[in-house]
């Protein structure tokens, strides 16, 4: 397919900011719904090995893990659209020709997601006290898990098919045959897919140290369990990692022709030394990691070398797309829209982070605190402040939208 062809198939409307805006929000929140799925991956494992265990610690960690799993879901569904949304933006030739020509697993990894999001909470429902009952009914947890990585795989493939459009005609039409159907998943490449699934072990490692250090600031802290916890987090840090690495490296070796300089390119690089970084960091720090918010680094640590790593993934879509097949994201046509772009910052800039303070801000003290939780004055009016922001924004974004329409 010809650069002329791909360009015409751009949206004539344009986009409503600079294109490196979408490129730059696409990166960061691959990076958060990505981290969410490792987290949820991994303490959905650990509920697993867990639920079941004879161990009082194992239990214990098991039902901590599950509600984490349970949350994580949701949180990474909500931060998934929004990657796929920039990447339909910048990137709409692509994206849409992928759907097309999968359409019936476009449609069908929703109801895929759905089921397995109902078996995580069939789970749940069935492990009211994981801690002194033991876990019950892990064929739910096990096909939730199975499923979540199904919707997985179809999205892994989706983004991959479109890095081909010199293959859509031979997906769309073999020998001749027109097959609209969209039944097929035409591309993946397994060690590409299996490098992010593995990333969950060192990930949920980095967030077992935050976890033992927000224990470690309750009134009462278990200095056994939370001792317990750091070999396991460490395990999980070193063997995920090596594992994720080897998989990274296997990737590298299986690029097709026209992405082969991505394995030696300084990006790749880049991210393998981020990865590597985080994984070192609780052997740096030591004792470090019970002191002050060192226990939380780590986490930090590894939120940012997945921005490493997205922004490396982004490249080799960037260059595979400009260099071989003459479409640059950054030539789209911007029609400036200040009015849609100052609600989008603001939303995540101003009501987001009111918002997401406060609930964090209750979420850590309720844990800190030993009896019921009463939050202080202070607290109460930011969340009347974030109520108050949310009733605002509502009015504003229904307010503007009648006031067009009607004009």
């Amino acid at each position: 397919m010809t650069p002329e062809m791909l360009l015409a198939l751009r949206d004539p409307a344009g986009v409503p900011s600079h294109p490196l805006v979408f490129l730059v929000l696409g990166v960061l929140t691959f990076a958060l719904h990505i981290a969410a799925v490792q987290v949820m991956l991994g303490a959905g494992a650990l509920t697993l090995r867990g639920a079941f265990s004879a161990s009082t610690y194992w239990r214990r960690l098991a039902a901590a893990m599950l509600t984490t799993s349970k949350i994580a879901v949701s949180v990474a569904i909500v931060l998934g659209v929004a990657p796929l949304l920039f990447v339909q933006v910048v990137y709409d030739p692509f994206w849409y020709t992928s759907n097309v020509l999968s359409a019936w697993w476009v449609i069908g990894f929703i109801g895929i997601l759905i089921v397995g999001y109902i078996a995580l909470y069939v789970f749940y429902w069935k492990n009211h006290d994981i801690v002194k009952e033991g876990g019950r009914g892990g064929v739910w947890m096990v096909a939730s898990l199975a499923l979540l990585l199904a919707v997985g795989f179809i999205v892994h493939s989706l983004t991959n098919q479109m890095l081909f459009p010199e293959q859509w005609m031979a997906w769309y039409a073999p020998g001749g045959v027109v097959q609209p159907d969209g039944h097929s998943l035409h591309y993946w490449n397994l060690p590409r897919f299996g490098f992010f699934i593995a990333l969950a072990a060192p990930v949920t490692g980095a967030w077992l140290y935050a976890y033992r250090r927000y224990l470690q600031g309750s009134a009462q802290p278990d200095v056994a369990y939370i001792a317990w916890l750091a070999p396991l987090a460490q395990k999980l840090m070193l063997v995920g990692g090596v594992v994720a690495v080897l998989l990274g490296a296997a990737w590298m070796a299986t690029l097709p022709a026209k992405m082969a300089w991505f394995a030696v390119s300084p990006w790749s690089l880049i991210a393998l030394l981020a990865l590597l970084a985080t994984v070192a960091l609780p052997l740096l720090l030591r004792g470090r990691l019970d002191r002050g918010y060192w226990g939380y680094a780590i986490f930090g640590a590894g939120a940012v070398a997945l921005i490493v790593v997205g922004a490396a993934r982004e490249v080799l879509r960037y260059v595979t797309l400009a260099g071989t097949h003459g479409y640059d994201a950054l030539d789209y046509r911007i029609n400036m829209d200040w009015y849609s772009t100052a609600l989008f910052f603001s939303t995540f800039g101003v009501l987001g982070a009111v918002t997401l303070g406060y609930l964090l801000t209750i979420a850590w003290q309720a844990g800190q605190t030993q009896g019921t939780y009463t939050p202080s004055p202070a607290i109460n009016r930011l969340g009347s402040v974030a109520i108050g922001l949310l009733v605002v924004w509502t009015a504003v974004y229904f307010g503007v939208g009648l006031f067009v329409q009607m004009r």
